[in-house]
């Protein structure tokens, strides 16, 4: 019987590498590609707007459908199953994605509460897409048909 565990530090972890090189990025495409104000800053707009999103879209939700994790979920040895704990699809990644905005409200507060009360640790987005983030090096955790990051 898969046993559901927090893995807070993990997740936390994970979530400032993801977010930390998703900005690295953003800063440096602001940069190279935006327009600099009066004010000495930067800024895109329009369609400049598309790239910044377009990466978000396949760092986070292609890697997970793919994958079951992005870079920072792999560097702390978590995985996005299903709730059978089987790989998940691209559907189900675009849905707990659509809760980031909530989910990562306040700097994670949000999904922090949530992932510590829930019955089975899940942040708002996972609920919605009926997923679990596993550690897939605990033998309790990680039960289902996968194997890691295939």
């Amino acid at each position: 019987m898969r046993k559901y565990k927090a893995n807070i530090t993990k997740k936390i972890n994970a979530s400032i590498l993801d977010y930390g090189l998703f900005f690295v990025c953003f800063v440096a495409y602001l940069i190279f590609f935006g327009d600099h104000t009066e004010e000495g800053k930067y800024a895109i707009s329009g369609s400049g707007v598309l790239p910044v999103f377009i990466f978000w879209l396949l760092y986070f939700v292609v890697a997970e459908g793919m994958y079951g994790a992005t870079l920072g979920h792999q560097s702390f040895n978590l995985k996005v199953v299903t709730l059978h704990g089987e790989k998940i699809g691209f559907t189900q990644a675009v849905k707990r994605r659509f809760f980031d905005p909530i989910d990562f409200f306040c700097f994670g507060f949000i999904a922090f509460l949530l992932v510590k009360n829930s019955e089975k640790h899940q942040r708002a987005g996972d609920a919605f897409a009926k997923t679990l983030v596993i550690d897939i090096t605990d033998p309790e955790q990680n039960l289902g048909p996968i194997r890691p990051f295939n």
